[in-house]
């Protein structure tokens, strides 16, 4: 029987990653795993060195509340079920998301996907794919299922 002690979730604000953070804690509390969640500060989205600017102020106080959001993101009474750890990086998605599961020596990682496809994913790339590839460890990808009306 396989038995998870340490079950990353990164969430990136979508509604899929939000449902992939409920299968995340669900498997938590099944095996009273710890659950880290995730949020990576994507650096190819700017360019402080060009740029001059920022989206985030990465100060003191703004992590603290990236911090904070990624704790309400949970759902209500989580965090006094289980063992829950917030994690902020700023980096290359994909690539912050495997190397924390390698370090963390993570058992499984829970990502949602947009399941895009056509030029959407050739322009955005799909970060679960890519960490479905290079993760260390088994992972488990979550997509909202489509509606019946769509067509």
């Amino acid at each position: 029987m396989i038995k998870f002690k340490n079950i990353l979730c990164p969430i990136d604000h979508s509604e899929c990653s939000y449902l992939a953070l409920k299968y995340a804690v669900s498997l938590a509390l099944k095996d009273e795993a710890k659950l880290y969640i995730m949020h990576v500060i994507d650096t190819r989205a700017y360019d402080t060195e060009i740029y001059k600017f920022s989206p985030y102020n990465l100060d003191e106080a703004t992590m603290s509340k990236i911090h904070a959001d990624l704790l309400k993101s949970l759902p209500e009474g989580t965090t006094d079920l289980l063992e829950v750890e917030t994690i902020v990086e700023k980096g290359i998605p994909f690539n912050e998301i495997v190397n924390k599961g390698e370090k963390l020596e993570m058992d499984i990682i829970v990502i949602g996907t947009h399941g895009r496809s056509g030029l959407a994913h050739v322009m955005m790339g799909s970060v679960a794919e890519k960490v479905v590839r290079k993760a260390p460890c088994p992972v488990l990808t979550v997509r909202i299922r489509p509606s019946a009306n769509v067509v």
